[in-house]
């Protein structure tokens, strides 16, 4: 399952080893093709590439001129590439995004159930602290049944 958090690191070719623990479930579950991409330029979002069609299918469905899908087409479409896990693990991330999430050496490797989120930690950390769950947060999940 892709829960928790796994640090690892980023090698100087700009590959990022993923945990044994998602690796296995990843590859199990879904292959070894990904698509690597982000939302804002501050982390890196990866996807099992089946998991992505079923996104990509969604926003198929949804008019291209409404503002909302092509912001999110034009962020993902930036950042992203079609990619697979090599024989150790490990996944190219491409250099645009590792600048722009300014993540080298140790990472977070964040499972988020559907994908993984690879953060700087001290950004990632930062981001907590600037946007922490509020009581209004919890009443909203709460309304979804969580």
């Amino acid at each position: 399952m892709l829960i928790g958090n796994l640090p690892t690191r980023i090698d100087d070719k700009g590959r990022l080893k993923i945990p044994s623990q998602f690796r296995r479930f990843i590859d199990d579950s879904y292959g070894r093709e990904l698509f690597v991409t982000s939302l804002t330029g501050k982390s890196v979002r990866i996807y099992p590439f089946p998991l992505w069609l079923e996104i990509e299918k969604r926003m198929a469905e949804i008019p291209t001129m409404n503002p909302i899908v092509y912001k999110f087409l034009k962020a993902v479409s930036y950042f992203g590439q079609v990619t697979s896990m090599d024989g150790q693990g490990r996944v190219l991330i491409s250099s645009h995004l590792r600048k722009s999430a300014e993540i080298t050496g140790d990472v977070a490797v964040l499972g988020h159930q559907r994908f993984l989120e690879v953060w700087n930690g001290k950004n990632f950390l930062e981001s907590l602290e600037n946007n922490p769950i509020t009581d209004q947060d919890l009443f909203a999940l709460s309304n979804l049944g969580v």
